[in-house]
C-alpha cells in the first residue's frame, strides 16, 4: 500500500498585508461555536456570517457578535458573493450535501470531521474541490496539537528507534451520538495522528463493539489495526467510562513514550528497553533490561483549533494544501469504513484496501 502525501508540520505564520478570508459558519451545534469563536480570533479570517435553522443559536451570535450577519437560509448564504469559505460544523450524514452545494457555488470548505460518511462520498467532495480550484479540509484538529506535533518530530528524528506497537485510549462518559457510532465519532481523532505520525494506512483491521445503551449503535469499541511497516496499534473507543481518558503509549526500540492529552506534561520520553544479546548456545537468549532518564519536552500551550483555522485561512489565501489535507480525510474515513467491515463480519480481519464504500450511507449503524 503506497503511502499518501502528507505534509510536514509548518509553522503558521499569519501575513497582515493580505486580505483576511471571509468566511461563514455553518451549523451552530456542539462544536460550531467552537469554529464561531476561534475565525473570530483568527487575524486571518474575517467572519462574516453563520447559518442554522434554530434561531436561538443565531441570537446567542447576535448578542456576543453584533456584527456578524445570521441566516437560517443555506441557499442564500451560499448564494453570497461576498463570502469566500465556509466551515462546516454539521451531523455527519448532512457533510456529502452541505459541502458539494457548498463547493459548486464556488466556496472554499472546511468540513468538521469525519469528511463524509462512506469514502466514496469523500472522494466525491475531493475531485469536486480539484475540478472547481477550491480547497477542501477536513477538520482533524489534533494534527494541529502542539503535544501531537511534538511527537510526530521526536519519531521523524527517530529518537524511538523502530516502533513496535502504539496503544491507544480515548474514553469518557458520554456524548452519545444519534447518528453514529463511537468509531464514526471518537475514532477520526486517533486515526488521523496515527495516520500523521506513521504516514501510512493499515493493511489490516479488526474491531470489536458492543452497543450497551441506544441498540445498534456501539458505544464501545475494541480496534486493532496493522501496517506494512510492522506495526501494530491499539486503539480504544468508549463512550462509557467512569473518567475522562486521553492517552497513546508508544514502544520503540531505543525509547519509550507516554502521551496523556489531559496532564500538564503531555508528553514523557522512557529511556526504557530491553536489550537482547546474541545467544551464547541454541536456545538461550539473555536480556538485560533498561530503565532510564524520564524526559519532559516542552511543549507550547496554543489552541489547536486556532492554528487549524489559521491554517485553512492560509491555505485559501496562499492557494496552498493545508496539513489536514483532504487526501488524508478520504484515508480516514476508510480506516473507519474497514472497523465497520469488521464489525458486520463477527470482528473479522479486514484488508482496508478492499473495504470502499459505495455512495453516501448512514454511518456506523451496527447489527
Amino acid at each position: 500500500m503506497t503511502p499518501i502525501a502528507v505534509p510536514r508540520p509548518l509553522p503558521v505564520v499569519e501575513d497582515e498585508g493580505h486580505e483576511p478570508v471571509r468566511v461563514a459558519v455553518v451549523g451552530l451545534g456542539y462544536w460550531g461555536p467552537n469554529l464561531v469563536r476561534n475565525l473570530d480570533e483568527c487575524a486571518g479570517a474575517d467572519l462574516v456570517a453563520v447559518c442554522d435553522m434554530r434561531e436561538d443559536a443565531l441570537a446567542k451570535i447576535r448578542r456576543r457578535s453584533p456584527g456578524v450577519r445570521t441566516t437560517t437560509a443555506l441557499e442564500a448564504l451560499l448564494a453570497d458573493e461576498e463570502i469566500e469559505a465556509v466551515a462546516i460544523a454539521t451531523p455527519v450524514s448532512t457533510h456529502h450535501r452541505i459541502a458539494a452545494a457548498a463547493l459548486r457555488a464556488g466556496k472554499h470548505v472546511f468540513v468538521e470531521k469525519p469528511l463524509a460518511g462512506s469514502s466514496a462520498a469523500a472522494r466525491e467532495l475531493a475531485d469536486l474541490a480539484a475540478a472547481r480550484g477550491r480547497v477542501l479540509m477536513p477538520g482533524h484538529t489534533f494534527l494541529y496539537s502542539p503535544p501531537v506535533n511534538r511527537i510526530r518530530a521526536l519519531l521523524c528524528e527517530g529518537e524511538l528507534g523502530e516502533v513496535y506497537f502504539i496503544s491507544m485510549s480515548r474514553v469518557n462518559l458520554g456524548l452519545h451520538q444519534p447518528d453514529a457510532s463511537v468509531a464514526w465519532d471518537l475514532g477520526p481523532h486517533d486515526f488521523s495522528i496515527l495516520r500523521y505520525w506513521l504516514e501510512e494506512t493499515p493493511r489490516y483491521v479488526t474491531a470489536v463493539c458492543r452497543s450497551c445503551v441506544i441498540p445498534s449503535v456501539p458505544d464501545v469499541a475494541f480496534i486493532t489495526l496493522e501496517y506494512d511497516s510492522g506495526v501494530i496499534c491499539h486503539v480504544e473507543l468508549s463512550w462509557l467510562a467512569p473518567s475522562k481518558l486521553r492517552r497513546t503509549s508508544i514502544v520503540g526500540s531505543r525509547k519509550m513514550l507516554l502521551y496523556d492529552d489531559t496532564s500538564n506534561e503531555p508528553v514523557r520520553v522512557f529511556d526504557s528497553g530491553v536489550n537482547l544479546k546474541d545467544p551464547a548456545t541454541f536456545g538461550e537468549y539473555r536480556m538485560t533490561y533498561r530503565s532510564g532518564d524520564i524526559v519532559s519536552p516542552h511543549v507550547p500551550a496554543t489552541e489547536p483549533l486556532l492554528l487549524e483555522m489559521t491554517d485553512f485561512c492560509e491555505a485559501v489565501r496562499f492557494e496552498r494544501q493545508p496539513r489536514s489535507s483532504a487526501a488524508l480525510g478520504i484515508e480516514v474515513v476508510r480506516m473507519i469504513e474497514a472497523v465497520d467491515g469488521s464489525l458486520a463480519s463477527d470482528g473479522a480481519r479486514i484488508d482496508v484496501a478492499a473495504a470502499t464504500g459505495r455512495g453516501e450511507r448512514r454511518p456506523a449503524r451496527a447489527a
